[in-house]
């Protein structure tokens, strides 16, 4: 009987246990489908908003058009498409964007294996300064800078805000890529090297190959911050041809009620950094993952 007692005991708490489990499970995806639709809310809002007359948009919220689909229409972007100035902004916020990018990326994989694999004098104290550099605010040199870069005749010119943006993104580069690529194998580069490889090529058959995800998620956040930034470019940019964000800000100062450009604007400013984030995204999950474990 008592046999019999601690089966029912022991079948009734497992049966608590799935019940539990399961309705934790169910709860846990309606708050994260609730999460994300949250999050979702403000990009369907512009995107909406992009897509409304002007006067529409005056007089009720954005929510109106799911019972008035009529107010749709896309004369906001033919407006944006003939709005010189915006698409030049959108044409100057990609020439600084990608060479930005592409250089922290390029320089900071050379730096990465030069500190992890090659023995030079004072590696490691360089290695902490280059630490060091990570917590110095990006607003403690606008001012020594701006006075560089107007001496050199770098000032509000596109290779200026490029520089910067490659220079403040380097030190981060270099300390993410150095402890990616320490934990390769050594028996791994040793095997190379025996077989006749130097260090080029070490670095572009057997590092880079291995740290692709960790340099794909560099690249993502290195893109995402040069694309969306304004106070950088707002300092250091050409004001007759600025990037994006300063173009979409100088609308919003000088004709406050042009949201037939502003809101297509802000949403085509908003949404080339997400396809670039979802195109990439498997490689930057994989490169979170490996180093959380590493």
């Amino acid at each position: 009987m008592t046999a019999v007692a601690d089966g029912a005991v022991r079948a009734r708490q497992s049966l608590a246990a799935r019940l539990a489990a399961r309705t934790g499970g169910g709860v846990l995806r309606v708050f994260l489908l609730l999460a994300g639709l949250f999050w979702l809310m403000p990009t369907v809002g512009l995107l909406i908003s992009s897509l409304r007359d002007p006067a529409d948009v005056a007089e009720s919220g954005w929510w109106e058009v799911f019972v008035k689909p009529a107010q749709l229409t896309l004369s906001g972007y033919g407006n944006l498409l003939g709005n010189a100035k915006i698409m030049d902004s959108l044409l100057t916020t990609a020439l600084i964007t990608v060479p930005a990018t592409v250089l922290v990326v390029v320089i900071g994989s050379l730096a990465g294996y030069a500190f992890a694999w090659l023995d030079f004098p004072g590696r490691d104290v360089w290695f902490m300064v280059v630490v060091g550099l990570l917590v110095v605010p990006v607003q403690v040199a606008l001012i020594p800078v701006a006075k560089l870069f107007g001496a050199v005749g770098l000032f509000e010119t596109t290779a200026g805000v490029v520089l910067f943006h490659t220079a403040f993104g380097l030190p981060f580069a270099v300390f993410l890529l150095r402890n990616f690529f320490a934990e390769i194998p050594r028996e791994l580069l040793e095997a190379a090297r025996l077989d006749g490889a130097g260090e080029l090529r070490l670095l572009t058959r057997v590092v880079l190959p291995l740290g692709g995800p960790a340099i794909a998620s560099l690249g993502i956040f290195q893109f995402l911050w040069v694309w969306n930034d304004l106070l950088i470019a707002l300092i250091f940019a050409d004001s007759g041809n600025p990037p994006i964000t300063v173009a979409l800000q100088q609308e919003v100062r000088q004709f406050g009620n042009n949201i037939d450009v502003l809101a297509p604007g802000a949403f085509i400013s908003m949404i080339i950094p997400l396809v670039v984030f979802f195109a990439f995204q498997r490689q930057f999950v994989s490169g979170v993952m490996a180093g959380a474990v590493k």
